[in-house]
């Protein structure tokens, strides 16, 4: 995919629970090589806007573009999602966990080996993955994410939850070589100051609609500001 074309776009995406109103108006954009922070308090809007990115929600109005066509199913191979939300076979180990994942997208075994490597949970193979940490955890999810060599875009839901100082470090290095590799990775995340560190490009939900989007340079004002200081100051205290 080009650097100019859009593996995400989305316009005036509306969407309501019964009589709540959850996005309003959602309108942005994602291009390839870059990493986007998907900022917001809770109930702003952000699992619902990411679950309409997956095609598990159904937008009550407005259209979504994901890698050039409608999201859904059909874009298993193209689009990694390591969220909570996901859960585990029920009794499976790491191994176990990953082969599943692996034969309902057509990939090898050797391609297990290397992801566990490279999220770090060599040696953790035969562990259930409910006796994993939540560090362990959420290592696991980003390995299965990766699974398909074809991924263009890279969801990541709270990607640092649970990690400890040195996994903060391996998954801020780890987003950035994504990015490097040409992926889009969307990362939705209340650590701002880990936020700071690690995107090019800011998209700010309050109340289901968005009060920013830009790069991260425009947003703190050439690093005049810390990312924490404008995002109260925009989204309010």
């Amino acid at each position: 995919m080009t650097a100019d074309r859009s593996v995400i776009r989305a316009e005036g995406l509306h969407k309501s629970f019964g009589t709540r109103q959850v996005l309003t108006d959602v309108s942005f954009e994602a291009r390839p090589g870059r990493v986007v922070g998907l900022l917001g308090r809770n109930g702003a809007g952000k699992t619902t806007l990411l679950k309409s990115l997956l095609g598990v929600v159904t937008p009550d109005a407005g259209a979504v573009e994901v890698l050039g066509g409608p999201p859904g199913p059909q874009n298993a191979r193209r689009v990694g999602v390591a969220m909570d939300a996901i859960g585990f076979y029920p009794g499976t180990t790491v191994a176990r966990e990953l082969a599943i994942w692996a034969r309902a997208l057509g990939v090898g075994r050797s391609r297990i080996a290397e992801l566990v490597d490279l999220v770090g949970l060599t040696g953790e193979e035969r562990q259930r993955c409910t006796a994993l940490s939540t560090g362990q955890r959420q290592r696991l999810r980003i390995a299965t994410a990766l699974l398909s060599p074809d991924v263009e875009l890279l969801v990541l839901d709270e990607p640092a939850n649970g990690l400890d100082p040195d996994g903060i470090r391996w998954i801020r290095r780890f987003i950035r070589d994504q990015a490097a590799e040409g992926r889009t990775v969307l990362v939705s995340s209340h650590q701002l100051a880990e936020v700071e560190n690690t995107v090019d490009d800011v998209l700010l939900l309050e109340g289901g609609r968005i009060v920013h989007t830009g790069t991260l340079t425009d947003f703190t004002e050439g690093g005049a500001r810390s990312l924490e200081d404008r995002f109260f100051e925009i989204a309010g205290s």
